[in-house]
């Protein structure tokens, strides 16, 4: 089009994931950007800490959470009442490591609130103290003190790096630049040239602190790429150099210990196998085992039939390193083997090719398993990778294939345009969506074509608040902060992991079987994009997600405490969309998390920054649906049972035809291709429909409960039929039928419990549905309220059996009335 023109544009990771209807991968599937994360402190931990009213005693206390250089702290003897939690600032607080007080000479005393708890105090330590794990000292004292680990690595900071392309030899290595331990690397002795810089993330498996090579045994020699750039003399006068600043510039040897272990291997010389280049990942070709260094390192070579070639592809491996495959891989997972250059024809084979070679093919059992099915990536999935070819440039990624434990991913805004390239899931050149926004490195942006450019439309958004490594909350001047205190983090990263506890009770809402299939934890990371992906989470693992995402949006009228976003659900083949509120700090993070668990009507630690380790505080596995309504739900609507979707038997009895509950306004933005306009129609309404249907009504609200509106129902007794429209009139032969198969209940069904509801179905031709009711913890009450449409939606039963078992359901029903209702 005239006026249409290609620029790069202010990259927005929402808007872009909205225009392309993509969806980023899961955080939790990039292990080296969690290990990065860690502070070195972790839940479970304890230390002696200063009791607050008293400065000159100290008590025990265990870590809760950590958040950055923030440690939420609960006194032991507390159990699990975490009104007592407190923050504090490791590096502000008096806080020491277990046995500190003993060698200073320090009152370990019992604080006041919980000294009736404590009868002994010197038996009680012994308890609490046997076998537990204390905070480090190191990060407690001296100069580490509040540092995260990974902060240690400064630019100016020598690391020792193996030559992975021709030798195992080492050399010195400075680092330039620091990206959330994506470390830029120059060899010692070039000075300020960047010709052969590197890029390697800390945790890769051939860097390693200074002295590494001496104590294993390697010799310390620059890498043939720039050795001849100096004299032999002058390399010695550089290690020569290196050895007398060693203690100002080595890095903690601790920071390794997260590193992957390289095991041995088996390969012998000569053997054939599939590999990929890692300098160019983007073809798989057939390689050989060039050269076997020891029982950890082996050398291959990328297959060349040219007789005229003159440089070699060869590259250092170990057993877990990625892009190595067996022989017939490519064939058996429906992929292209590219043909060595030089092979005649382009019909590879194998057993012709190993004859020709008179070669053997390296053994299955060589190879580690492969396959990786609990990764989280999904075809068309988004993330930032590292383009191979130039690894200065980290781009927006697109999972277009997935194999095993292999992803094919298309780089978008290159320089100059790659083919798919292939990486392992467990790269350490992969990252979640928003890494290098947090890190402040530049995202390749894709180029975008701008229609008519001088027509913008500017949208105005709430303010995103960025959170520097140098921002400090004025309140954290104090030694300690109260849990509920405001606190803005010090540090890129603010949210702490947020943990889901699949054996808390999940509310009428959440489909229990999904909910035990979300990953253990999400984070830590940017406190808006965990908290929007834990959201994303719950809506998808709802019975009904439209649902859902109306209990969580903003009201129009409510106050504007934190960030909006926008989030989506997709039901019936129908996409909703709302805004929804989300916290930017971490002080507010637990509070939200029990705030939206109540909302949602499921137990308040369903999921948050604490996680359930045996018994839950709330002791809400004791708690059946109906009860645990009671004291979480919402008591204007009084939800009973949990099955939201389908019109109830015993609601529509009570209601007169086509009326419409009256409905408080809701904010509700369609957010479609950048679009500024306001669509005030309700969340859970599909787009494009002029409202939500008459099945998406609060289809599991009642206006009153099942016990209060007895007196009404018994003058409507009627036999209950599995149609929706319950004014047809039963058939005789429905009738003969129910009276033929006449119930007889030993009590009423009101008064259930998930156990009896179980016991029932498995006294009838329905015992293997049993299990279902037992884990989606359905009493009698809300046994009563299923029908069939119920049935089929949220147990994902076939017609057959779902109108088998409402049959029975129905004669409970039936029985009920005649039986109970007076």
């Amino acid at each position: 089009d005239a006026g249409s023109s290609v620029e790069e544009m202010e990259f927005n990771w929402d808007e872009y994931l909205e225009d392309t209807g993509a969806t980023a991968a899961p955080h939790g599937s990039f292990k080296h950007v969690d290990t990065s994360l860690q502070n070195g402190f972790a839940p479970g931990m304890k230390l002696e800490v200063a009791v607050k009213s008293d400065q000159n005693t100290y008590w025990v206390a265990t870590i809760i959470t950590t958040c950055g250089q923030l440690l939420l702290l609960r006194y032991d003897g507390y159990g699990e009442d975490r009104k007592a939690d407190f923050w504090c600032d490791i590096m502000t607080a008096d806080l020491h490591p277990i046995g500190w007080c003993e060698q200073n000479k320090k009152i370990l005393k019992v604080p006041e609130g919980i000294k009736d708890k404590i009868p002994d105090q010197e038996e009680f330590l012994q308890r609490v103290l046997k076998g537990a794990c204390s905070a480090p000292a190191n990060l407690l004292e001296g100069l580490h003190r509040g540092k995260n680990p990974l902060d240690l690595i400064a630019p100016g900071s020598r690391l020792e790096l193996q030559n992975v392309r021709d030798s195992l030899e080492a050399w010195i290595v400075n680092v330039v630049e620091n990206v959330g331990g994506r470390l830029k690397l120059r060899y010692e002795g070039l000075d300020d040239s960047d010709k052969f810089d590197q890029w390697l993330f800390y945790l890769d498996p051939f860097l390693h602190q200074v002295g590494w090579a001496a104590q294993h045994g390697y010799s310390l020699q620059p890498p043939l790429a720039i050795r001849s750039l100096k004299s032999e003399a002058d390399w010695q006068e550089i290690l020569k150099k290196v050895k007398e600043e060693e203690e100002d510039s080595s890095v903690p040897t601790d920071l390794f210990k997260d590193k992957p272990v390289i095991g041995v291997h088996s390969f012998l010389e000569g053997m054939k196998l599939e590999a990929v280049d890692p300098m160019a990942p983007f073809v798989i070709s057939p390689a050989t085992v060039l050269k076997v260094y020891n029982e950890k390192y082996f050398m291959i070579e990328i297959d060349d039939l040219r007789p005229e070639r003159t440089t070699s592809q060869s590259y250092i491996c170990h057993v877990n390193s990625a892009g190595i495959f067996p022989v017939q891989w490519s064939l058996k997972n429906g992929l292209h083997l590219s043909p060595p250059p030089g092979y005649p024809g382009q019909d590879f084979d194998w057993a012709d090719y190993l004859k020709q070679c008179g070669a053997e093919a390296a053994p299955q059992s060589c190879f580690p398993s492969l396959t990786s099915s609990d990764h989280g990536f999904k075809e068309n999935m988004k993330l930032e990778a590292v383009n191979p070819v130039d690894p200065e440039e980290v781009c927006i990624a697109t999972v277009t294939k997935l194999k095993d434990a292999y992803l094919w991913l298309q780089l978008e805004g290159s320089k100059k345009p790659i083919p798919d390239c292939i990486v392992s899931v467990e790269s350490m050149n992969i990252f979640p969506v928003g890494w290098c926004e947090t890190n402040g490195y530049q995202l390749r942006p894709p180029r975008k074509a701008i229609v008519n450019k001088q027509k913008k439309i500017a949208v105005v958004q709430p303010e995103k608040q960025i959170l520097s490594s140098r921002t400090v909350h004025d309140g954290l001047k104090n030694q300690e902060l109260n849990s509920s205190d405001s606190v803005v983090i010090n540090g890129k990263y603010c949210c702490p992991k947020i943990y889901f506890n699949h054996r808390c009770f999940s509310g009428p809402y959440l489909n229990k079987g999904r909910i035990a299939e979300l990953p253990q934890s999400v984070g830590p990371g940017n406190c808006v994009l965990v908290l929007k992906e834990v959201l994303t989470l719950l809506i998808n693992a709802a019975y009904k997600p439209s649902r859902v995402l109306r209990e969580l949006q903003l009201d129009e009228e409510a106050a504007w405490h934190g960030h909006g976003e926008t989030l989506k659900a997709k039901y019936k083949g129908k996409s909703y969309r709302a805004t929804v509120e989300v916290v930017r700090t971490a002080d507010r993070v637990a509070d939200f998390c029990r705030k939206t668990c109540i909302k949602l009507e499921c137990c308040p630690n369903l999921f948050g920054p604490q996680m359930v380790l045996d018994k839950c505080s709330e002791n809400c596995s004791v708690l059946t649906k109906t009860k645990y309504t009671h004291y979480y739900g919402k008591r204007k609507n009084k939800r009973i049972g949990r099955p939201p979707g389908g019109h109830s038997n015993l609601e529509v009895a009570m209601k007169k035809p086509n009326k419409r509950r009256k409905r408080r306004k809701h904010f509700f933005v369609h957010k479609k291709k950048r679009s500024a306009s306001v669509d005030n129609t309700p969340a859970g309404s599909p787009q494009g429909s002029g409202g939500e249907e008459e099945d998406d009504q609060d289809e599991s609200e009642l206006s009153h409960s099942l016990a209060q509106d007895r007196d009404k129902r018994k003058r409507k007794l009627r036999t209950f039929s599995f149609s929706d429209d319950e004014n047809k009139p039963p058939s005789p032969k429905d009738v003969k039928m129910e009276v033929a198969e006449k119930l007889q209940l030993d009590s009423n069904p009101l008064e259930w419990s998930v156990a009896d509801v179980v016991r029932f179905l498995k006294s009838t031709d329905c015992a293997p549905l049993a299990r279902i009711f037992l884990d989606q913890e359905i009493d009698g009450q809300a046994l009563l309220l299923l029908t069939l449409p119920t049935v089929q939606e949220c147990m994902d039963l076939k017609l057959g059996p779902a109108i088998k078992l409402c049959h029975h359901i129905e004669r409970v029903k039936l029985a009920f009335y005649q039986q109970f209702a007076n």
